[in-house]
Protein backbone atom coordinates (compact mmCIF):
# COMPACT_ATOMS: atom_id res chain seq x y z
CA UNK A 1 0.00 0.00 0.00
CA UNK A 2 2.77 2.43 0.96
CA UNK A 3 4.72 1.48 -2.15
CA UNK A 4 1.73 2.19 -4.40
CA UNK A 5 1.29 5.65 -2.79
CA UNK A 6 4.95 6.49 -3.27
CA UNK A 7 4.71 5.65 -6.96
CA UNK A 8 1.99 8.28 -7.34
CA UNK A 9 4.09 11.12 -5.84
CA UNK A 10 5.49 13.60 -8.40
CA UNK A 11 9.19 13.38 -9.14
CA UNK A 12 9.54 17.17 -9.46
CA UNK A 13 9.04 20.20 -7.19
CA UNK A 14 5.48 21.59 -7.18
CA UNK A 15 5.01 24.79 -9.20
CA UNK A 16 4.50 26.94 -6.08
CA UNK A 17 8.03 26.29 -4.85
CA UNK A 18 10.18 29.31 -5.75
CA UNK A 19 13.82 28.58 -6.48
CA UNK A 20 15.98 31.60 -5.63
CA UNK A 21 19.15 31.78 -7.74
CA UNK A 22 22.45 32.05 -5.89
CA UNK A 23 24.47 35.26 -6.35
CA UNK A 24 27.59 34.99 -8.49
CA UNK A 25 31.00 34.55 -6.89
CA UNK A 26 31.83 38.13 -7.78
CA UNK A 27 28.74 39.52 -6.04
CA UNK A 28 29.38 37.35 -2.98
CA UNK A 29 32.97 38.64 -2.82
CA UNK A 30 31.76 42.21 -3.23
CA UNK A 31 29.24 41.82 -0.42
CA UNK A 32 31.97 40.44 1.83
CA UNK A 33 34.26 43.36 0.97
CA UNK A 34 31.62 46.03 1.55
CA UNK A 35 30.48 44.58 4.88
CA UNK A 36 33.92 45.54 6.23
CA UNK A 37 33.65 49.11 4.94
CA UNK A 38 33.59 51.83 7.59
CA UNK A 39 32.74 55.40 6.56
CA UNK A 40 35.64 57.73 7.35
CA UNK A 41 35.34 60.12 10.28
CA UNK A 42 35.27 63.87 9.81
CA UNK A 43 38.91 64.01 10.91
CA UNK A 44 40.00 61.97 7.85
CA UNK A 45 42.61 60.02 9.80
CA UNK A 46 42.67 57.16 7.31
CA UNK A 47 45.34 57.82 4.68
CA UNK A 48 43.62 55.70 2.02
CA UNK A 49 40.35 57.56 2.40
CA UNK A 50 42.17 60.91 2.27
CA UNK A 51 43.89 59.84 -0.95
CA UNK A 52 40.53 59.05 -2.53
CA UNK A 53 39.09 62.37 -1.40
CA UNK A 54 42.02 64.43 -2.71
CA UNK A 55 42.06 62.59 -6.04
CA UNK A 56 38.35 63.19 -6.43
CA UNK A 57 39.01 66.92 -5.96
CA UNK A 58 36.39 67.33 -3.26
CA UNK A 59 33.77 65.42 -5.22
CA UNK A 60 30.50 67.17 -4.55
CA UNK A 61 27.57 68.17 -6.67
CA UNK A 62 25.00 70.67 -7.68
CA UNK A 63 23.17 69.99 -4.45
CA UNK A 64 25.72 68.42 -2.19
CA UNK A 65 28.97 68.09 -0.33
CA UNK A 66 30.07 65.11 1.65
CA UNK A 67 28.75 66.23 5.01
CA UNK A 68 32.11 65.84 6.78
CA UNK A 69 33.64 68.42 4.43
CA UNK A 70 31.16 71.17 5.32
CA UNK A 71 30.57 73.58 8.16
CA UNK A 72 27.74 71.33 9.32
CA UNK A 73 30.18 68.75 10.67
CA UNK A 74 31.77 71.40 12.86
CA UNK A 75 28.51 73.20 13.78
CA UNK A 76 26.01 70.37 14.17
CA UNK A 77 23.92 72.32 16.68
CA UNK A 78 23.43 75.17 14.24
CA UNK A 79 22.36 73.01 11.30
CA UNK A 80 19.42 70.63 11.68
CA UNK A 81 19.06 68.77 8.41
CA UNK A 82 16.26 66.48 7.34
CA UNK A 83 17.22 62.93 6.42
CA UNK A 84 16.94 61.03 3.15
CA UNK A 85 18.47 57.88 1.67
CA UNK A 86 19.26 56.75 -1.86
CA UNK A 87 19.76 53.19 -3.09
CA UNK A 88 22.89 52.34 -5.07
CA UNK A 89 21.46 49.08 -6.42
CA UNK A 90 24.21 47.02 -8.06
CA UNK A 91 23.97 43.94 -10.25
CA UNK A 92 26.23 41.98 -12.59
CA UNK A 93 25.67 42.76 -16.26
CA UNK A 94 25.81 40.34 -19.18
CA UNK A 95 29.45 41.29 -19.79
CA UNK A 96 30.34 40.63 -16.14
CA UNK A 97 30.58 44.33 -15.23
CA UNK A 98 28.98 45.92 -12.18
CA UNK A 99 26.03 48.10 -13.09
CA UNK A 100 23.85 50.51 -11.12
CA UNK A 101 20.13 51.18 -11.56
CA UNK A 102 19.14 54.79 -12.31
CA UNK A 103 15.96 56.62 -13.19
CA UNK A 104 14.96 59.65 -15.19
CA UNK A 105 12.62 61.71 -13.08
CA UNK A 106 9.14 62.57 -14.31
CA UNK A 107 8.63 65.95 -15.94
CA UNK A 108 5.61 66.35 -13.65
CA UNK A 109 7.75 66.71 -10.53
CA UNK A 110 8.15 70.18 -9.03
CA UNK A 111 11.87 69.76 -8.28
CA UNK A 112 14.65 68.43 -10.55
CA UNK A 113 12.07 67.31 -13.11
CA UNK A 114 13.52 65.32 -16.00
CA UNK A 115 16.85 64.82 -14.21
CA UNK A 116 18.67 61.54 -13.61
CA UNK A 117 18.63 60.23 -10.07
CA UNK A 118 19.20 57.23 -7.87
CA UNK A 119 16.24 55.49 -6.29
CA UNK A 120 15.34 56.92 -2.90
CA UNK A 121 13.83 59.84 -1.02
CA UNK A 122 13.08 61.38 2.34
CA UNK A 123 12.77 59.24 5.45
CA UNK A 124 9.39 58.44 6.98
CA UNK A 125 8.78 58.06 10.70
CA UNK A 126 8.03 54.36 10.21
CA UNK A 127 11.39 53.59 8.56
CA UNK A 128 13.66 51.43 10.73
CA UNK A 129 16.88 52.69 9.17
CA UNK A 130 18.39 54.18 6.00
CA UNK A 131 18.19 50.84 4.20
CA UNK A 132 14.47 50.70 4.95
CA UNK A 133 14.01 54.23 3.57
CA UNK A 134 15.91 53.47 0.37
CA UNK A 135 14.16 50.17 -0.41
CA UNK A 136 10.73 51.56 0.46
CA UNK A 137 11.25 54.45 -1.92
CA UNK A 138 12.53 52.08 -4.61
CA UNK A 139 9.31 50.10 -4.35
CA UNK A 140 7.19 53.26 -4.54
CA UNK A 141 9.11 54.61 -7.53
CA UNK A 142 9.63 51.55 -9.75
CA UNK A 143 7.90 48.66 -7.96
CA UNK A 144 11.15 47.03 -6.84
CA UNK A 145 10.48 44.22 -4.38
CA UNK A 146 12.68 44.90 -1.29
CA UNK A 147 13.26 41.15 -0.92
CA UNK A 148 15.26 41.20 -4.17
CA UNK A 149 17.89 43.53 -2.70
CA UNK A 150 20.49 42.68 -0.08
CA UNK A 151 21.41 45.89 1.72
CA UNK A 152 25.15 45.64 2.40
CA UNK A 153 26.42 48.95 3.78
CA UNK A 154 25.99 52.72 3.87
CA UNK A 155 28.42 55.43 2.83
CA UNK A 156 29.09 58.72 4.59
CA UNK A 157 26.22 61.22 4.20
CA UNK A 158 26.08 63.90 1.53
CA UNK A 159 24.55 67.27 2.38
CA UNK A 160 22.37 69.17 -0.06
CA UNK A 161 22.44 72.94 -0.29
CA UNK A 162 18.95 72.80 1.18
CA UNK A 163 20.48 70.97 4.18
CA UNK A 164 18.96 67.61 3.29
CA UNK A 165 21.17 64.87 4.72
CA UNK A 166 21.36 62.15 2.04
CA UNK A 167 22.71 58.73 3.04
CA UNK A 168 23.85 56.48 0.16
CA UNK A 169 22.86 52.83 0.75
CA UNK A 170 24.64 50.14 -1.26
CA UNK A 171 22.54 47.09 -2.07
CA UNK A 172 22.99 44.09 -4.36
CA UNK A 173 20.22 42.87 -6.66
CA UNK A 174 20.53 39.11 -6.19
CA UNK A 175 17.83 38.04 -8.67
CA UNK A 176 18.09 40.16 -11.78
CA UNK A 177 15.60 38.10 -13.79
CA UNK A 178 12.91 38.57 -11.15
CA UNK A 179 13.31 42.36 -11.29
CA UNK A 180 10.59 43.75 -13.54
CA UNK A 181 10.45 47.54 -13.10
CA UNK A 182 7.03 49.17 -13.12
CA UNK A 183 7.74 52.92 -12.99
CA UNK A 184 5.32 55.16 -11.15
CA UNK A 185 4.50 57.72 -13.90
CA UNK A 186 4.03 60.47 -11.32
CA UNK A 187 7.67 60.11 -10.26
CA UNK A 188 9.65 58.23 -12.92
CA UNK A 189 9.84 58.62 -16.67
CA UNK A 190 12.39 55.87 -17.42
CA UNK A 191 14.52 53.19 -15.73
CA UNK A 192 17.99 52.37 -17.03
CA UNK A 193 21.38 51.16 -15.82
CA UNK A 194 24.98 52.29 -16.20
CA UNK A 195 28.41 50.77 -15.54
CA UNK A 196 29.56 51.77 -12.06
CA UNK A 197 33.21 51.94 -13.12
CA UNK A 198 32.36 54.79 -15.49
CA UNK A 199 32.21 57.13 -12.51
CA UNK A 200 35.91 56.80 -11.68
CA UNK A 201 37.02 57.19 -15.28
CA UNK A 202 37.60 60.38 -17.23
CA UNK A 203 35.56 59.30 -20.24
CA UNK A 204 32.34 61.16 -21.08
CA UNK A 205 32.97 63.56 -18.19
CA UNK A 206 33.09 67.35 -17.95
CA UNK A 207 33.24 69.66 -14.94
CA UNK A 208 32.28 73.14 -13.82
CA UNK A 209 33.67 74.97 -10.82
CA UNK A 210 31.12 76.29 -8.33
CA UNK A 211 31.11 77.80 -4.85
CA UNK A 212 28.80 77.09 -1.90
CA UNK A 213 29.05 78.13 1.76
CA UNK A 214 32.48 79.57 1.04
CA UNK A 215 33.78 76.28 -0.42
CA UNK A 216 34.84 75.80 -4.03
CA UNK A 217 34.01 72.50 -5.63
CA UNK A 218 33.76 70.75 -8.96
CA UNK A 219 30.40 69.92 -10.46
CA UNK A 220 30.67 66.68 -12.51
CA UNK A 221 28.68 65.81 -15.64
CA UNK A 222 28.62 62.36 -17.29
CA UNK A 223 27.17 62.12 -20.79
CA UNK A 224 25.85 58.55 -21.16
CA UNK A 225 23.99 56.66 -23.89
CA UNK A 226 21.74 53.66 -23.16
CA UNK A 227 19.56 51.90 -25.74
CA UNK A 228 19.87 54.82 -28.19
CA UNK A 229 18.86 57.37 -25.55
CA UNK A 230 21.19 59.94 -24.02
CA UNK A 231 21.22 60.77 -20.33
CA UNK A 232 23.12 63.47 -18.47
CA UNK A 233 24.15 62.23 -15.03
CA UNK A 234 25.28 65.09 -12.85
CA UNK A 235 24.82 66.87 -9.55
CA UNK A 236 24.27 64.93 -6.37
CA UNK A 237 23.75 61.68 -8.29
CA UNK A 238 27.15 61.96 -10.00
CA UNK A 239 28.90 62.94 -6.76
CA UNK A 240 27.50 59.98 -4.86
CA UNK A 241 28.30 57.53 -7.66
CA UNK A 242 31.90 58.75 -7.89
CA UNK A 243 32.26 58.06 -4.19
CA UNK A 244 30.51 54.67 -4.41
CA UNK A 245 32.68 53.56 -7.34
CA UNK A 246 35.83 54.61 -5.43
CA UNK A 247 34.78 52.45 -2.49
CA UNK A 248 33.67 49.44 -4.54
CA UNK A 249 36.75 49.37 -6.80
CA UNK A 250 39.07 50.44 -3.96
CA UNK A 251 40.86 53.05 -6.01
CA UNK A 252 40.57 56.82 -6.51
CA UNK A 253 39.00 58.35 -9.61
CA UNK A 254 41.36 58.76 -12.57
CA UNK A 255 40.08 62.23 -13.34
CA UNK A 256 41.64 65.41 -14.66
CA UNK A 257 40.27 68.92 -14.58
CA UNK A 258 38.59 69.19 -17.97
CA UNK A 259 36.01 71.96 -18.32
Amino acid sequence: MIFSLLKRLPLFAPPFVKVIPSPSKRLLALAQQLRHYKPPSSSWDDNDERTIEEAAEKVVSQVGFQESATQVAQNSDKFRSKRAAVLICLFEGDAGDLRVILTKRSSRLSSHSGGVSLLGGKADEGDKDDGDTATREAKEEIGMDPSLVNVITVLEPFLSKHLLRVVPVIGILHDRKAFKPTPNPAEVNAVFDAPLEMFIKDENRSVEEREWMGEKYLLHFFDYEFENKRYLIWGLTAGILIRAASVVYQRPPTMHCRK
